[in-house]
């Protein structure tokens, strides 16, 4: 019982960052570039933080939503999870040949069908569209314990200007 009870210190509590200011950047990719170097230049990178300063959601749009779409998705995935329902049918019914497996299969398919159909048409065109969000950053800090502050600005001086300009 005492195994599945967690005592206030080990909950994970959102908290403030806390560290000093070493180094910032436009993207993730180059902040993780720059904690990356450190740790490769035996920097004591656990008491490093990445944060993220002014995030958005940025939802991205792929596509156009229609009836064959939604449909032809639908019963893609209904079928896989049919075929994967009759395949355990076949394994634990004795002499049952393929007829489960078909069932399954079938069964998916108009499940998928049914219940896609139904949620897109509950939406009645006011999401003819598929996307994908992500929450981005307008600048990633990098923050580091102030023991170690100085010699990480040092060192990621360094690596700026051993990186290649951009013309």
């Amino acid at each position: 019982m005492t195994a599945f009870m967690q005592s206030p210190s080990t909950v994970n509590i959102p908290t403030l960052p806390e560290g000093w200011p070493i180094a910032s950047y436009n993207t993730y990719a180059e902040a993780q570039r720059a904690v990356d170097y450190l740790a490769d230049s035996a920097f004591p990178v656990q008491g490093i933080t990445i944060v993220g300063v002014e995030p958005m959601l940025v939802e991205r749009v792929a596509g156009r939503l229609t009836w064959g779409r939604v449909l032809g998705s639908a019963a893609a995935s209904g079928a896989w999870l049919g075929l994967f329902v009759g395949l355990l049918l076949s394994l634990f019914t004795p002499n049952a040949g393929f007829a489960p497996i078909v069932i399954g299969l079938v069964g998916g398919v108009l499940f998928g069908l049914a219940t896609s159909a139904a949620r897109y048409a509950a939406t009645r065109g006011q999401r003819d569209f598929v996307s994908v969000s992500q929450v981005v950053a307008r600048r990633y800090d990098v923050l580091s314990i102030p023991t170690s502050a100085q010699r990480g600005r040092d060192m990621l001086a360094t690596l700026a200007m051993k990186a290649p300009q951009a013309s």
